[in-house]
């Protein structure tokens, strides 16, 4: 079965494809098929994850699958949420080294770097909290046999962890080099790819689905 990832997202269109592995479907990327990014105006991760799906669904006329995701902070009321990836404006410099850039991981680099300022920032103005929080890393996973599909198949996994008090590791992306997973400091972005795929949120989420999808499409 061809099952079509609603992102562009090289890291994580191969992510999903170690994990989906052992199921009898070819995970291409939306961009593959000339698909466009979808619209992500919805506040929860779920209600995104569904509507990338449906839209990818309907584009490309078969199944589907999206992921939404983001980084849940409890000291900040959730932020930063569905909005973890452009959390942070971007300085008129950075914005114009942005945007010039044609490579679009180079252009992601500059937009993760100014989120992590952002939040070490936020996390430093709160009183008394001594820069160090409870945080989880969040992944919903939608799939869908069609675009009218009535049964979706909705998976969550969620990675709980703390923000550390400056970046350590060169690995991973986004928020991975504050991400604290341990209790000895490591950070995800120190991690292994393998060893990061069985810990991660999509790592579980996607264990979910997997057996999701043997019961329910694959029985």
């Amino acid at each position: 079965m061809r099952l079509v990832l609603a992102s562009n997202n090289a890291k994580k269109l191969a992510e999903l494809r170690a994990l989906l592995a052992d199921l009898p479907v070819d995970l291409v990327a939306q961009g593959a098929l000339g698909i466009p990014e979808a619209e992500e105006p919805h506040r929860s991760f779920v209600e995104n994850a569904l509507a990338k799906a449906r839209a990818a669904a309907l584009a490309s006329g078969g199944a589907a699958l999206a992921d939404d995701s983001g980084l849940v902070g409890d000291a900040l009321g959730g932020l930063p949420g569905v909005d973890s990836a452009h959390i942070a404006p971007l300085p008129a410099e950075a914005l114009a080294s942005a945007l010039a850039s044609v490579d679009r991981e180079a252009r992601r680099a500059v937009q993760d770097a100014a989120n992590n300022t952002w939040l070490l920032q936020r996390l430093a103005a709160l009183p008394g909290q001594g820069g160090e929080r409870h945080a989880a890393f969040v992944s919903t996973l939608v799939a869908l046999r069609h675009a009218d599909d009535p049964e979706p198949l909705i998976a969550s996994g969620r990675w709980p962890g703390r923000i550390g008090l400056a970046a350590r590791g060169r690995g991973g992306v986004g928020y991975d080099p504050l991400f604290v997973v341990d209790a000895g400091g490591t950070s995800a972005a120190e991690l292994p790819a393998e060893e990061k795929n069985r810990l991660s949120h999509r790592g579980r989420a996607a264990v979910q689905l997997r057996e999701l999808m043997r019961e329910r499409w694959f029985a």
